[in-house]
């Protein structure tokens, strides 16, 4: 079995998702945040504070480059991963990458705390810049897409196992 990388915006359930498909999968659980969070020793927010747009997107390149998935895992990626090819070839080389898909309306609608969450964006970008301009990358890198706008997180957890077994004959 591969590692389950999970991709998408900010506010779409990577982590929320994450931790229970691992609990469900028998595998261990990453969130690239919180690993990002723990080798600076501050909050996102912070951190992005402090280096910049380019400096986050540095940390989060060098957490996703030390994660070793020679061991299968589920990885909750942040939001930005997709925008460093180094950090996508690393994932994809040893993992199956699943595009968490919400429409931007939801996206906007679940995110009430832009300026503390450490989104890596310009602070004049908003949501919808965000998703247009990073839709294009999580379907590129995508090796399964599973729509998780309208269901709950059990619903979505089982269609994303759902997915990954039609398309890779996971567990």
């Amino acid at each position: 079995m591969k590692s389950v990388i999970l991709i998408g915006m900010p506010g779409c359930g990577k982590s929320t998702l994450g931790v229970i498909l691992a609990k469900e999968l028998g595998l261990d659980f990453v969130d690239t945040d919180i690993v990002i969070q723990k080798r600076t020793g501050e909050l996102l927010q912070n951190t992005l504070e402090r280096v910049g747009v380019e400096g986050l997107l540095d940390e989060e390149e060098k957490a996703i480059l030390d994660l070793d998935l020679s061991v299968p895992l589920v990885v909750s990626t942040g939001g930005s991963a997709v925008l460093r090819e180094r950090s996508m070839k690393h994932l994809k080389k040893n993992g199956t990458c699943v595009y968490i898909r919400v429409t931007a309306e939801a996206i906007e609608k679940r995110i009430n705390n832009r300026d503390s969450r450490g989104i890596a964006a310009e602070k004049n970008e908003t949501l919808q810049d965000i998703y247009n301009f990073r839709t294009p990358f999580y379907e590129k890198y995508a090796d399964v897409c599973v729509d998780c706008t309208e269901k709950d997180v059990q619903e979505n957890v089982e269609s994303i196992k759902k997915a990954l077994k039609e398309t890779f004959s996971f567990g």
